[in-house]
């Protein structure tokens, strides 16, 4: 096969798989300058706009209800709540989500996402996080995780809510939110990632779909050039 047309193909694979995001992972970190006093809302930190606070990350197409809350996590040397990753995940280990008001905070991703969802979790009565196909929670139940209270020990940490564990499901259709449920200020969740059953570690990422589409597009206009200039 001649090298135009390979490359060829492989831009067609790679632009028609485009659609489908590859694993992704909202770590909540830098959303707020650590440690900070747990009143930053989340709002459109993932979305191409801004916390509360005024910061912005990469933008996800993912917006968070208007109660969902940054927690500061503690460190061996910073107090700033009564929760904290007790050292069991170096690049996500400042801040998670929480609410305080209600017994539940919205998650919504417009364009979408399939195949699973998963996150860590710590908690002090049972919480539930479901995934709908429609936004604010509404449309058909993809799916539903039950979580059980799962308070342990994270010894020079200073916080009763640690560590944080894994929890994570598949599901078929396309999820648009999810409502993490539960009793307000007693439950926390971090590493939420789209596309898969497992947490990830935001350190493994791979590139999103449209910077493979770009690359793809990259090669392709490079045999071009070459053609032409052959």
């Amino acid at each position: 096969m001649k090298l135009h047309a390979l490359l060829t193909a492989i831009a067609t694979v790679v632009l028609s798989s485009a659609a489908s995001a590859a694993p992704f992972t909202l770590d909540f970190e830098n959303i707020a300058s650590y440690p900070n006093h747990n009143n930053v809302l989340i709002q459109n930190f993932y979305n191409g706009g801004t916390s509360s606070s005024g910061t912005s990350g990469t933008n996800h197409g993912v917006s968070f209800g208007n109660n969902a809350l940054l927690l500061c996590l503690n460190s061996t040397s910073v107090s700033c709540s009564n929760a904290s990753r007790g050292g069991l995940a170096p690049t996500s280990a400042q801040g998670s989500l929480f609410f305080l008001s209600g017994n539940q905070t919205y998650m919504n991703v417009v364009a979408g996402f399939d195949t699973g969802f998963s996150f860590n979790y710590v908690g002090n009565f049972n919480g539930s996080v479901d995934v709908f196909d429609g936004l604010n929670g509404t449309g058909a139940l993809l799916a539903s995780v039950a979580l059980t209270p799962n308070l342990g020990s994270c010894p020079g940490y200073g916080a009763g809510f640690c560590p944080f564990a894994a929890a994570g499901v598949n599901f078929a259709g396309t999820a648009r939110s999810v409502a993490f449920g539960g009793v307000a200020n007693q439950i926390a969740f971090d590493d939420i990632t789209f596309g898969s059953a497992t947490p990830s570690d935001p350190r493994n990422q791979v590139p999103e779909p449209g910077s493979l589409a770009l690359a793809a597009l990259g090669l392709l206009g490079l045999a071009t050039l070459k053609r032409r200039r052959g």
